[in-house]
Formats: structure tokens, sequence, C-alpha cells
């Protein structure tokens, strides 16, 4: 599954050593989508993956991940275990928006968004 959104929230790094005697490590961050009604997603990077993706506060990331749910003393817990996690550029994405400049002396038309929808009216909404 995949999910697109901004960093808002990094957790400290979490640590230690299983009963087998294999260390281990986790890092977790909160994503908040950037949709109409936004939505926070809690995940963490377990693993190597915590060093090959460092993320930051503020980064718009592309994250690839899976849900697990476990039970412990008759309750059930979920989480959502990131494998991936790809940067996204934020100035590239809105000028993929816009048409390519035109040939010189040709007027460039607004983005749908700004056209009026009755030719007679100026007004852009």
């Amino acid at each position: 599954m995949e999910i697109t959104g901004k960093i808002i929230v990094a957790l400290p790094e979490q640590s230690g050593v299983s009963k087998a005697g294999n260390t281990w490590k986790k890092k977790e961050y909160v994503l908040e989508t950037q949709e109409t009604y936004p939505k926070k997603v809690h995940f963490d990077l377990f693993g190597d993956k915590a060093d090959k993706y460092p993320l930051t506060v503020g980064q718009t990331v592309k994250l690839s991940f899976d849900i697990e749910s476990r039970e412990y003393n008759g309750r059930w817990f979920t989480s959502i275990r990131g494998w991936q996690a790809e940067p996204i550029d934020a100035a590239a994405a809105p000028a993929a928006a816009y048409p390519a400049a035109a040939p010189a002396g040709m007027p460039v038309p607004p983005p749908p968004a700004m056209q009026p929808s009755d030719p007679n009216e100026d007004l852009p909404f």
C-alpha cells in the first residue's frame, strides 16, 4: 500500500535487544495527507529501514507500507510498518500541473480552475 503526505512529527528513536539477543532499532513518524480532509497516520521504520530512510519534519514523502495486527492479553494492536519512503520534491509537483510554455506571441490559457464557466462572467470564482 502507498500513501503520500508531509512528515509532521518525528518521534525519538527506540532501540533494544530482543529475547533472542538480537539488537533492534525503530523510528516512528506521523504523516499528514494533503487531501481536502487531511488524515494523520502514525507509522514506523524498523531495523535497517530506520537508517536507510532518514526523514525530517516538513518533508513530503511517498510511503510504501504494510499493515499488521497482533493480539496481546486479549486486545488487538495494529501497526503501519514502512518499507520504503521516497522523498517528493514539492517544487516539481506544481510545475507539472501547468502546460508547457507556448511559442512566442501565443497567449497561454489560465489553468482550468481559473477559467470562468460563463464567457461573459469575468469573476475568477
